[in-house]
């Protein structure tokens, strides 16, 4: 079975995250990847403090494997709940959508490793130097907030540009996804879209994951360039509807009230007309519901094959 430098550090069976996925990535689901041999990470998105407490406390009444904690540091709770993950002492932190420096020397004081989100080889460079433990090179194939490089450019990129382990993210959702990451450079995957069809992944409207299940290779969008911090999501009327918007004369502070709660929407209603399906570009690879830990399994399982037969292509 597959091993890499990543498993070793952070106490995993396989090299495998599961994306922080606002709104949907709660403790039951984060229980349900590390019990499978992955790293669960629950996502702290915009709650407050004492969400992200009460899902940690719920992970480790399920668990005793390590745990994630996801940190949107756009997040107006980002502070409060830097501080929740410091007394709590969780395993591992990652950060998406800005800049941890700020809390890196309170997390790693606290022996928490921390594994930023990075889109850039400048922001690799400096999570180097300021002391993360790892790095998620996560490319723009992604869902949710995305960066401009693809996974394909950025990784090996990343991977020169730091002596950290990488994990590649962003247009992974089987075996073929896994082995192309090592061949990058990678020492381990980050998948979100694909834990969406996770059976213990309960807190997605049954619409939501429908769309998923039946999605085809053009489903998904970018949207909110305009305003700086773009986003991957499933071609519904309202990401169509926000599209144009962007285009038209209104105004940012206009724009920004027509997408907030949007993905809370998605999620909790399936509101096709008023919700965000964020989703990444491989959610017409998702064509069934399993366990989190027989996705974890296919997953590692088929990336062996494909490795084991990579001699042919060698004279």
């Amino acid at each position: 079975m597959i091993k890499s430098k990543i498993c070793e550090l952070l106490g995993i069976d396989y090299p495998v995250f599961q994306g922080g996925m606002a709104w949907i990535a709660d403790g039951k689901l984060a229980a349900a990847v590390s019990n499978g041999g992955g790293l669960g990470i629950i996502a702290a998105g915009n709650a407050p403090g004492s969400y992200v407490r009460q899902q940690i406390q719920i992970v480790r009444g399920l668990t005793t494997k390590p745990l994630g904690v996801n940190i949107m540091l756009m997040s107006p709770f980002a502070d409060e709940v830097a501080q929740v993950v410091t007394e709590e002492a969780v395993d591992v932190v990652t950060t998406g959508a800005g800049n941890p420096s700020k809390y890196m020397a309170q997390w790693t004081a606290a022996g928490i490793k921390v594994i930023p989100v990075v889109a850039s080889v400048a922001m690799a460079k400096l999570m180097t130097r300021l002391g993360a433990t790892a790095l998620i090179a996560e490319g723009g194939e992604s869902g949710g907030h995305v960066g401009e490089l693809t996974t394909m450019v950025l990784v090996p990129q990343v991977r020169d540009a730091t002596t950290l382990p990488v994990i590649a993210a962003g247009g992974i959702a089987d075996g073929r996804g896994m082995a192309a990451a090592f061949m990058l450079g990678a020492c381990g995957v980050q998948m979100g879209t694909r834990f969406l069809s996770a059976e213990e992944c309960t807190t997605i409207h049954p619409t939501y994951k429908e769309k998923i299940l039946n999605a085809t290779d053009l489903c998904t969008m970018v949207t909110g360039k305009r305003l700086g911090h773009p986003v991957r999501s499933l071609r519904t009327p309202f990401a169509r509807t926000y599209a144009k918007a962007e285009f038209s004369g209104m105004s940012d502070e206009e724009l920004e009230a027509l997408g907030t709660g949007a993905l809370r929407k998605a999620v909790q209603e399936g509101d096709l007309e008023h919700g965000s399906f964020l989703a990444g570009q491989v959610a017409a690879m998702v064509k069934q519901e399993q366990p989190a830990a027989q996705i974890i399994r296919d997953v590692v399982e088929e990336a062996e094959q494909v490795l084991r037969g990579a001699e042919k292509w060698v004279n």
